[in-house]
């Protein structure tokens, strides 16, 4: 583990301010995710680095100076010392040491608009025209016989504080004046933010990304996000220095990279992964979840499955995916609601999976609300190598994504200034946030040693992802957000309900996996290219279900069960005649009528307004039905108009399999639909010229399901 850094910075000769170098020294505790961005913002400006093994507080970062100190002889020598978790370079030395010569001091310390630890002390500090007036300890600049005269007194413990210390020595008027000490009161060398947030904003400007001070418009070489000011330099660190840019995009998400392509698909050559499902609520196409997770293009073999689920409701849904891969992956560990284990409980123990492997190398936690729309994704965040990468997930329609750009004074959400920009795809890239949820990929290392603790979700106030997101970031990792594809959504689930057979049948209003789900792969030829048949005159033909959608309603109904009968009298219907009575079940019954009609105005009034030039819809309907045809019960219908200005009557089963004869004839034409398509769509006039008959089923059950539209 990385303990600190001695960074020595070479000047170049055409700089020519000083005959010296400048030595910049720093000290790290650990080499955590802020120290490497530090280190990388170094070596972008050309900075040359040597590490040596410091550890850290405050009084030890003062006694480590002046040990340091002893070994520089050049009197020319300028040294700078700053942090480095919370520190980013903008810019090189040599705008460095042009602005440190221009202070025209021997030292120059960072300044604050707030001052610590001692408020005490506030009267006794030197009153300023304009800027800043207190010191700040985090970096400061100034040649070495200076420094050495700064540090000369020190006698102090590791575990004292070096900003009390230096700040003693600058409100001492003899000592100010004898070292030379200032303050960067504009904050041309260094931008502290703590205090100062609302002063500070990114300048895009010639192919360049500072930070500028609004109030003094200066460009800050150093910016040190001090205090509890970590969230914005995260923020600041996404762009500066130079990673993200509008001429060139980001220019971070190439480097480091760990390459999947040229690996033997199903070899030991790909990183074992543990994929943590959680299923904690009712959920809308779990299935379709499972199917999607199928799909990913990953060696199975080199998968581990952790299944957590809370709900009944869901068990059959897994069951039937367990009998059928179980086999397929290299384990499966599933706790299901007769456990009675808490979700908290769950994480842990989904991280512990991966913890105790010794072969695992990641954990990929996904919420079971989570659309994997791309079969890529696993590949894709593994290959960009960061200890914790979420993908940006959306919910249609909406703002929503699986991440907040900052957070509220209370912890809670609050928008970033780009967060519009990366959401709708203006901005792409990869992006350091302070919250991200419902899925996300995790470093098994990062897990077994930063992220080690077993209470990570554990809060007295913070919901668990909160909690979770929280500790991630006082543990100095960042979470990543990638946006750079189209990776998938996240399901709403509010207004789901259980009460069905087949409860996604009712999510039309609430997902559009709804579509994706129940509407025929072709249904968009239908008015793009014109896939519409005309089988007999002003009968038009064309796709419109799938067929789960075909068997889902068939199972919906049956399972309902209380079929009419097919009597003239019927107490559904207004006056409670029918005058050609149909063995069905009224869309209404099951309480399917307003997604029905949703259904028809969305998906059959624009093939009618095609179709039917000149005449509109609103897709009214009284009657909305299921038919069932069975030899012994009812196999035919005698001829009849509909009550309506349209009919829609589409199969949803397939003649030859479930059922033998059928079909639809029109009087007028002597015209039959004899092979009725399971899940295409017959639209007809329903009065005055159509006059029509249901044709014999002789075999089997048909369904079919019939709507009188605009009666």
């Amino acid at each position: 583990m990385l303990a600190g850094a001695l960074l020595h910075v070479s000047v170049c000769s055409c700089c020519c301010v000083f005959s010296g170098d400048l030595l910049v020294l720093t000290v790290a505790t650990q080499e955590t995710d802020g120290f490497r961005r530090f280190l990388r913002s170094a070596k972008h400006f050309n900075y040359t680095i040597k590490v040596r093994r410091l550890f850290y507080s405050g009084g030890q970062k003062v006694r480590l100076l002046k040990s340091a100190l002893e070994d520089i002889q050049d009197e020319n020598r300028v040294i700078l010392l700053v942090d480095s978790y919370d520190v980013i370079f903008s810019s090189g030395p040599r705008e460095l040491l042009k602005k440190f010569q221009q202070a025209k001091h021997r030292v120059v310390f960072s300044a604050e608009t707030l001052i610590w630890p001692d408020r005490h002390l506030e009267d006794k500090h030197p009153h300023v025209r304009e800027g800043k007036r207190f010191l700040g300890a985090g970096g400061f600049i100034g040649y070495a016989p200076n420094l050495k005269q700064m540090l000369s007194d020190w006698s102090g413990a590791d575990s004292d504080s070096d900003q009390l210390f230096f700040t003693k020595l600058y409100i001492n008027p003899e000592k100010r004046k004898s070292i030379n000490i200032t303050l960067d009161n504009k904050c041309r060398l260094f931008q502290n933010l703590h205090g100062a947030l609302d002063e500070v904003v990114l300048k895009f400007e010639d192919g360049r990304v500072r930070a500028r001070n609004v109030l003094y418009n200066t460009l800050p070489v150093i910016i040190h996000g001090n205090g509890p000011t970590k969230l914005q330099i995260n923020y600041l660190g996404n762009y500066i220095p130079h990673l993200w840019m509008f001429e060139t995009g980001c220019t971070l998400c190439n480097e480091g990279l760990r390459p999947l392509s040229g690996l033997q698909v199903g070899l030991t050559e790909y990183p074992v992964v543990v994929i943590g499902i959680f299923i904690q609520q009712p959920t809308p196409f779990v299935s379709v979840f499972f199917e999607r997770l199928l799909n990913l293009k990953y060696p199975k073999n080199r998968l581990r499955l952790f299944i957590y689920n809370q709900e009944l409701h869901h068990e059959p849904h897994i069951r039937t995916f367990l009998e059928y891969h179980e086999s397929e992956y290299q384990d499966v560990k599933l706790i299901g609601p007769e456990e009675d284990i808490d979700p908290v409980t769950s994480r842990n123990i989904g991280f512990d999976m991966c913890r105790d492997d010794i072969d695992c190398e990641y954990f990929f936690s996904i919420d079971v609300d989570v659309v994997l729309k791309n079969e890529d994704m696993l590949r894709i965040l593994i290959e960009l190598n960061k200890p914790f990468i979420a993908p940006m997930m959306t919910k249609p329609g909406r703002l929503w994504t699986n991440f907040w750009g900052a957070l509220s004074a209370d912890g809670y959400y609050a928008r970033s200034e780009d967060y519009m920009d990366i959401v709708k795809g203006r901005r792409m890239g990869l992006w350091n946030v302070p919250y991200v949820s419902h899925i996300f990929l995790i470093k098994a290392d990062t897990l077994r040693t930063d992220l080690k603790d077993p209470d990570l979700f554990e809060s007295a106030t913070l919901d668990p992802d909160m909690a979770f997101c929280s500790k991630v970031r006082n543990k100095g990792v960042f979470m990543f957000v990638t946006n750079m594809h189209t990776f998938g959504r996240v399901l709403s689930t509010e207004n789901y309900q259980t009460n069905h057979l087949h409860n996604d049948l009712w999510q039309i209003f609430e997902n559009p996996e709804w579509e994706e789900r129940y509407i025929h792969e072709n249904y968009s030829k239908v008015l793009r290219d014109g896939l519409i048949e005309m089988p007999c005159p002003d009968v038009y033909w064309f796709p419109v279900f799938t067929d789960v959608a075909c068997k889902h309603l068939i199972e919906e109904m049956e399972h309902f069960g209380q079929w009419s009968g097919g009597r003239n009298v019927d107490k559904r219907i207004l006056g409670g005649y029918e005058n050609v009575p149909t063995v069905d079940i009224h869309m209404n019954q099951v309480g399917y009528d307003k997604e029905w009609q949703k259904f028809l105005l969305d998906y059959a009034a624009p093939v009618t307004e095609k179709m039917y030039p000149g005449y509109y819809t609103m897709a009214q309907f009284d009657l909305a039905f299921v038919v069932r045809y069975k030899p012994d019960e009812q196999p035919a219908l005698r001829p009849h108009h509909d009550a309506s200005t349209f009919t829609i009557n589409i199969a949803l089963n397939q003649v030859g399999i479930d059922y033998q004869g059928g079909g639809c004839r029109f009087l007028r034409y002597n015209c039959s639909v004899n092979a009725p398509r399971r899940g295409w769509a017959l639209l007809h006039p329903g009065r005055l010229t159509h006059y029509h008959e249901g044709l014999p089923t002789i075999e089997g059950v048909r369904y079919i399901s019939v709507s009188f539209v605009d009666p």
